[in-house]
């Protein structure tokens, strides 16, 4: 039985940032990641500079360990140098897919 309850987790752990990146609007993340964000990241090809120490969006969505999960993990948990924003779920999943729309294909 308790094999079972955990494959359920798992299964609904994974599944959830799949579903939220069907409904997620990369566009809408990308506004908020120039308001939020780009104080640090250099979020977008437009923006010529950020912070030495904080990874472009382009450097995190070509890191091969990124994944809808692990990037919706890391934003939903306050840890520094990042300062805790506390964006919405909504926020989170659009900024995840915006992150994952500059993988280079």
């Amino acid at each position: 039985m308790r094999h079972v309850v955990t494959a359920v987790l798992v299964i609904l752990a994974t599944a959830y940032p799949a579903a939220a990146q069907e409904s997620a609007d990369p566009a809408v993340g990308a506004a908020l990641a120039r308001t939020w964000c780009s104080g640090c990241h250099v979020v977008d090809a437009k923006q010529p500079r950020g912070n030495d120490a904080a990874p472009s969006f382009a450097a995190i969505a070509a890191a091969p360990g990124t994944t809808a999960v692990s990037l919706h993990d890391f934003l939903i948990m306050p840890h520094s140098p990042m300062p805790d924003l506390k964006l919405a779920a909504q926020q989170i999943d659009n900024v995840v897919a915006y992150i994952l729309s500059l993988r280079q294909r």
